[in-house]
C-alpha cells in the first residue's frame, strides 16, 4: 500500500512538471531589449521602446505566433556599455528570450562574441554598424535596414546619377559611430567614379566649424554628407556656409535625417537631403503607417502627433522578430539557431509599406532606402527618389 501511494505520488508529481513544462512551452516567443531612457540617445529609447511593445501587442491581438502569445521585457541601460550589459545578462537570465534588441553600437560589438557562443539569441540593436550584418562572423545578429555604409552607397549612387564625378566631402563626428562607415565610403566614391576631396571631422556637439567649412570652399566640395551626428553641428554649418561662400548640397545618414534637425533648421530646411529607410510617421498613405498613427492615438495619445523614425527602425525589427517567430515556429522549435535560419529565409516579406517588400540579403541587411529633402514650409521631409536598392 506504501509502495502504491508512493508510486502515484511520483505519477502526480510527473504530471505536474510535464505540466509545467507544457506551460513554459506555451510561454516560449519571448522578446527582451535594453533601452536608453536616458543619455544623448534617450528620444530613440523612449520612441523605440513603445514601438517594440506596440508591435509585439498587436501581433498578440491578432493570435500571437500561431496560438502562442508573446511576452516581452526591458530595462533602461542609459546609455551606457557597462549598464546595458549588465541589463542584457540579467534579462537573459531570468527570462531565457530567443530574440534581444541592444541600446548602441558599442554595446553590440562588446556582446558580440558571448551572443555567438554563450547566449545564442537573434539579435538587433539601435544600431546600422556593419558588425551586426556579418552573417559569418555572427550569425545570430541582423539589421532591419541598411548598414551606415549601405547608407553611403544609396546616397553615393544618387549623386553619381545626378551629378557624374562630383567633388565629395565626408563630414563625422570623432566618434565610434562616426568613423565606422568612412573605410567603405571611400571605396564606394572610387568605385561610383566620385572623388573624395575631403575628411572633415567634428565633436558631437561642436560650434566652431569655420576651418572645415573653409576647407570645404577651398576643394570646391559639390555635396557633403554627414555622419555620426543627430543635429549639431550640422544646422550651424548648413546655415554658415553661405556666410562663407560654400555653395554645395548638404545630405546625412539615417540618425540626421529626422524632423527635429528641420525644426532647428527651420528656413535652410530645403538646402538638406538625407537617406531614411522607413516611411515617416505622417506618410498615412501607407497601410502601416496608417495602423501606428491609430494605435499611437488610441493607446500613447501624447505621441499622437509624431513619432520618430526611431520608433520605425525598432518597429520594424520587432516585426522581423515576430516573422522569424512564426516561421521557426511552423518549422517545429524556437531557438536562436531556428530563429536565425528563418529570418535568412523572409524574401519580399510585405510590410504595408512601413518599407518596400523586405528581403534579407545575404549580409542579414535590408540594403534599401529613400532620398528624402526637408521642406522649410511644413518641416517634414519629402521624397525626392524611389526606394533605391543596393542589390
Amino acid at each position: 500500500m506504501k509502495k502504491t501511494v508512493i508510486s502515484l505520488f511520483s505519477v502526480i508529481l510527473l504530471v505536474g512538471l510535464f505540466s509545467v513544462s507544457g506551460a513554459l512551452a506555451e510561454d516560449a516567443p519571448t522578446i527582451c531589449a535594453v533601452h536608453p531612457f536616458s543619455g544623448r540617445f534617450a528620444f530613440a529609447g523612449i520612441h523605440g521602446a513603445d514601438a517594440m511593445q506596440d508591435a509585439v501587442d498587436m501581433a498578440n491581438e491578432a493570435g500571437g505566433i500561431n496560438g502562442k502569445k508573446i511576452k516581452y521585457y526591458w530595462a533602461d541601460g542609459e546609455y551606457k556599455n557597462d549598464v546595458g550589459i549588465a541589463a542584457f545578462k540579467r534579462l537573459y537570465a531570468q527570462y531565457k528570450p530567443q530574440c534581444m534588441w541592444g541600446q548602441s553600437t558599442g554595446m553590440t560589438k562588446a556582446l558580440a562574441p558571448e551572443i555567438n557562443n554563450r547566449y545564442k539569441v537573434l539579435y538587433s540593436a539601435y544600431t546600422f554598424a556593419e558588425i551586426a550584418s556579418d552573417p559569418e562572423k555572427n550569425p545570430f545578429m541582423f539589421i532591419p535596414g541598411p548598414t551606415y555604409a549601405e547608407m553611403f552607397g544609396i546616397l553615393l549612387k544618387y549623386i553619381a546619377k545626378e551629378k557624374p564625378g562630383a567633388n565629395i566631402a565626408f563630414f563625422y563626428s570623432d566618434t565610434e559611430f562616426g568613423r565606422e562607415p568612412i573605410p567603405a565610403g571611400r571605396e564606394l566614391c572610387k568605385k561610383m567614379g566620385l572623388k573624395l576631396v575631403a575628411e572633415e571631422i567634428s565633436k558631437v556637439g561642436g560650434v566652431d566649424i569655420s576651418t572645415q567649412i573653409l576647407d570645404m570652399r577651398r576643394k570646391k566640395v559639390d555635396y557633403c554628407i554627414f555622419h555620426g551626428f543627430v543635429v549639431t553641428p550640422i544646422q550651424t554649418v548648413i546655415k554658415q556656409s553661405k556666410d562663407y561662400g560654400l555653395n554645395c548640397k548638404f545630405m546625412g545618414t539615417f540618425w540626421s535625417t529626422e524632423k527635429h534637425l528641420l525644426d532647428q533648421l527651420k528656413g535652410f530646411a530645403g538646402d538638406y537631403m538625407g537617406v531614411t529607410c522607413y516611411s515617416y510617421y505622417y506618410q498615412d498613405q501607407y497601410p502601416m503607417i496608417k495602423k501606428i498613427r491609430a494605435w499611437t492615438k488610441k493607446h500613447h495619445p501624447k505621441f499622437a502627433q509624431y513619432r520618430s523614425q526611431a520608433y520605425m527602425q525598432v518597429f520594424m525589427g520587432t516585426t522581423l522578430f515576430i516573422e522569424a517567430f512564426k516561421r521557426a515556429d511552423r518549422a517545429g522549435s524556437i531557438t536562436g539557431e531556428s530563429l536565425a535560419k528563418a529570418l535568412r529565409s523572409i524574401k519580399n516579406f510585405d510590410v504595408g509599406g512601413l518599407m518596400p517588400p523586405v528581403t534579407i540579403s545575404k549580409n542579414n541587411s535590408i540594403p534599401v532606402g529613400r532620398i528624402v529633402r526637408g521642406n522649410p514650409k511644413t518641416l517634414k521631409f519629402d521624397p525626392v527618389s524611389d526606394w533605391i536598392s543596393l542589390d
